[in-house]
């Protein structure tokens, strides 16, 4: 490859016919930009370097030998543009370009064999770069350069006239063949194309073939047709020219190029629009339910129409209409409908206002709950009036809001992301609104929910709020109010920090304290709690109410608050059903009912349509930071997610192909319905339990070490972590897994670790984990995932093991996060065992599908639900691949 330190060079031709870039002492300088692309395209072979010389820039000044070359290339492109371009080229016509080649290095050697020879390596490169783009022919000569487009193709032009006003527009069809000087396309009366093509009548029939295409579904086409009018320039009526508009999608798909009057913006006209204002003044109230004013304008490019040019627009009936100087495209009986919905609506906020709910639904044009009219789009809008408008603003760039001081009461120092949050959970409470803090595992949720209630206090006035949380992180609450907001005083409502006795009814004694803490099961058994009303309601790891048929959701939704908080790191784990559930408790009504919600989010699946106005409702209520993003923080080290692959012992095979087999036979005999799926679980199950360790599954307590192809692969990893003298998280779903892990990993250590489970007494954890945190010799930690996958900083281990998978990426993500968080100043390595041949390895490539849903809108839905697989489908899900199971 030559390079573009030297700017003279052209191009060669060889003895031997190949064309290459090089240096030439007489050749004039090149521009920098174009001798780059050369260089690197001529590196790929000749026919890529002439189709990128031909295509970059067809009007640019090059010397005459570069230029001959360009032309060649053109020739090239111009025969794919359109059946009146032509073709490849006769052996006459290489013969003809090759006389008329300039003085050029290697002319000497130029024949019409060599020119057709580099025909077809242009052919070749143009069907290898179109393939790796992706793009239709027609797409991909608009991407190279958007002149090709056009090219060797019939259009129809329509222009304004407004010196006749009979016919104010004029219709004249023409044909592009070639290029100008200055490389653009050249538009010839499509009537010249008779006299050039006469001699040519294929390519007379090929120029004029989109044409016929096209009249067959446009009547007033094929009358053009029959009586020649298309061959000359046109005098139109409005009339005339809406029918044009009309179908222009009916002659495009006939491979007609259709161009308006240049003033027409995206090739329409404009269009009046039905425009209402929401929120212009301070309403009354708060929340969803504050009355909001509401006024309705028929407007033009944003400005109010009058009374009489509204009446003339309704009255229209030629589909375009006049109205101030411009022609606008009007349709009196959807304008009329629009404009009665939006007067309802006004009279609504006259009599006594707009609901907050129902005026976000309209501006975010998400119709959840009431179907809008059809194209309502394109022809209304909502906007938000000066009020709502900041207040928005303020709501999605909380960076900029007011600061909210909690003061020397604050026992640490809040970072720029966590001072944002803080004053955008103040303004959403003091508008009496939900408020969703999703930010990332580590990011600090409570340190900001703490600054808020301190924020908030007021001195004299005391009045709870109320925290619900699993119950394996009170621990974990109580011990960040003592560090970081010790003067909140704060009664645990939990039969694990006081008798159960005394929780029966409300303890005495609520006045007196800030905060109020519980657990989501305890809640659900003290019905006293609904009976107050707190300050904030505020709940941890929100995503427990994400099932809006569960009892305990449904309690939790009964509690009373002025505002309502949900911290979670994972918003949406599985479905959109869980994004309406948590909003159901902050904001209800916000995405009407689960029945419409759910039939409005199907109707988006099916129709590919798109999620944005549904985001834009959430979006003011929803905050998300994560940790990754550089902007939020800086200094958190990287995460590198590796996948571990183990084989399976000799023994781990046998049995596992002795459950395939046993499988197949018991689907055969089973029914549908509770009993299969009750069935495929188990044996799902069963071979999670078999790839972890056979004595899992046969729980003969052996737990031999070379049994295990996982078991030898935690060896080989955690002697090098060993040697290295760093600390590992071991997440095992299954507790009686954790004691033999815990077991091994001491033989591989030389050392005892830390094990916690489900049955590990919630006093205990904070203990565990500090233990882990500060103690040196305390090589390793296993962890049951669902006992400490949340609410446990455990930042002194930069290895997280997943020795068997959850099946849900936003689980293991949040157990990952115990290590990748704020206060973490090493990388992070996560291994993910997964074995080789077995299902683990084929739900692994669905889990890293469904990874994309989250990225989506705040995630979406597609649960693996394996249990509604055909029988095929299970069972080659969990077939055995003995050859790649069994390799070392």
């Amino acid at each position: 490859m030559t390079g573009p330190d030297d700017p003279c060079q052209t191009l060669w031709l060889s003895p031997r016919g190949h064309l290459h870039l090089a240096p030439w002492d007489e050749a004039p300088a090149l521009e920098p930009d174009l001798l780059r692309a050369l260089d690197q395209a001529f590196a790929r072979g000749p026919g890529h370097g002439l189709l990128r010389l031909a295509a970059a820039d067809p009007g640019r000044v090059l010397p005459p030998g570069l230029a001959f070359w360009r032309a060649f290339g053109v020739r090239f492109i111009l025969s794919l543009c359109g059946a009146s371009a032509g073709g490849d080229p006769s052996r006459e016509d290489l013969e003809a370009a090759a006389a008329a080649a300039p003085p050029m290095p290697g002319s000497e050697y130029l024949t019409a064999a060599v020119l057709g020879s580099l025909w077809q390596d242009l052919a070749g490169a143009f069907a290898a770069e179109r393939a790796a783009a992706d793009l239709p022919v027609q797409a991909f000569l608009a991407a190279l350069n958007p002149v090709w487009h056009v090219m060797g193709r019939v259009h129809f032009n329509l222009a304004e006239n407004p010196r006749d006003p009979d016919a104010p527009f004029a219709f004249l069809a023409t044909y592009t063949g070639e290029l100008s000087a200055q490389g653009k396309a050249r538009h010839l009366p499509l009537g010249q194309a008779l006299k050039e093509y006469a001699a040519s009548k294929d390519r007379l029939l090929g120029l004029l073939l989109p044409v016929q295409r096209a009249a067959r579904e446009c009547p007033w086409l094929q009358a053009m047709v029959d009586r020649g009018e298309l061959f000359h320039p046109l005098r139109w009526s409005a009339r005339e020219a809406f029918r044009l508009l009309q179908d222009v999608p009916l002659l495009e798909a006939a491979g007609l190029v259709v161009r308006m009057p240049a003033g027409w913006k995206a090739g329409r006209p404009p269009r009046p629009r039905v425009t209402g204002t929401v929120g212009a003044g301070v309403p009354s109230g708060l929340g969803l339910d504050a009355l909001l004013d509401f006024r309705m304008a028929l407007t033009l490019d944003g400005e109010p129409l009058t009374d009489a040019e509204c009446r003339q627009l309704l009255a229209a009936t030629q589909g375009l209409a006049l109205v101030r100087g411009q022609w606008v495209e009007v349709d009196p009986e959807r304008l009329g409908g629009l404009m009665a919905r939006f007067q309802e609506a006004e009279r609504l906020a006259a009599a006594g206002g707009l609901s907050f709910r129902e005026a976000m639904r309209l501006l975010a044009g998400a119709a959840i709950g009431a179907a809008a009219p059809e194209g309502a789009a394109d022809w209304s809008q909502v906007a938000a009036g000066p009020w709502l408008a900041k207040t928005l603003q303020d709501l999605r760039s909380p960076e900029g809001l007011a600061a909210a001081d909690p003061g020397p009461a604050l026992r640490g120092t809040l970072r720029p992301y966590q001072q944002a949050g803080l004053r955008w959970l103040n303004l959403l409470s003091s508008l009496g609104l939900g408020a969703c803090l999703a930010d990332d595992m580590g990011l600090g949720k409570t340190i900001q929910v703490l600054a808020l209630l301190l924020v908030q206090r007021r001195p004299g006035a005391r009045r709870p709020s109320l925290l619900v949380c699993p119950a394996s992180l009170l621990a974990n609450w109580v011990a960040e109010l003592e560090q970081f907001a010790p003067s909140l005083a704060f009664l645990v409502a939990h039969p694990s920090a006081q008798p159960a006795g005394t929780l029966k009814s409300a303890p005495a004694g609520l006045d007196q304290v800030d905060l109020v803490l519980t657990s989501y099961g305890f809640a659900l058994r003290s019905p006293w709690l609904a009976d107050l009303r707190f300050r904030h309601l505020i709940l941890d790891e929100a995503q427990a109410i994400k099932n809006p048929a569960a009892q305990q959701t449904r309690q939790v939704k009964r509690l009373q608050a002025d505002s309502r908080i949900a911290l979670t790191g994972t918003p949406v784990e599985n479905r959109l059903g869980d994004l309406w559930s948590i909003f159901d408790f902050l904001n209800p009504g916000l995405l009407g009912s689960a029945r419409a919600f759910t039939a409005y989010t199907r109707g988006l699946a099916e129709r590919g349509g798109s999620y944005g106005p549904l985001r834009e409702l959430v979006r003011p209520y929803l905050l998300r930071r994560v940790k990754t993003d550089k902007a939020v923080i800086a200094d958190l080290p990287e995460k590198t997610e590796l996948k571990a692959y183990c084989p399976l012992a000799r023994v781990q095979a046998a049995l596992y192909q002795e459950a395939v087999a046993e499988l197949a036979r018991k689907l055969a005999e089973t029914g549908e319905g509770i009993e299969r799926r009750g069935l495929v679980l188990a044996f799902l199950m069963r071979f999670k339990q078999i790839c972890n360790h056979p004595s899992q599954w046969l729980g003969d307590g052996a737990w031999r070490g070379e049994d295990s192809g996982k078991f030898g692969r935690l060896r080989d990893l955690c002697e090098t972590i060993a040697a290295r003298q760093e600390k590992v998280l071991v997440f095992t779903q299954f507790r009686e897994t954790t004691g033999p892990l815990a077991a091994f990993l001491g033989g591989v250590f030389g050392r005892a670790g830390l094990v916690l489970h489900g049955e590990t007494p919630v006093g205990r954890r904070r203990e565990l984990v500090q233990r882990f945190q500060e103690d040196e010799a305390v090589p390793f930690f296993v962890l049951s995932l669902k006992a400490g996958g949340t609410g446990l900083n455990l930042t002194a281990a930069s290895h997280v093991i997943h020795f068997d998978r959850w099946w849900n990426p936003s689980v293991e993500n949040q157990a990952t996060d115990r290590a990748f968080r704020i206060g973490q100043k090493r990388n992070v390595m996560v291994h993910k065992f997964i074995c080789r041949g077995t299902v683990e390895e084929r739900i692994d490539a669905m889990i890293e599908a469904k990874r994309h849903l989250s990225r989506e809108l705040l995630e979406g839905g597609g649960e693996l639900n394996l249990t509604e697989l055909k029988d095929d489908e299970l069972l080659a899900l969990v077939a055995l691949d003995l050859n790649a199971a069994m390799e070392e």
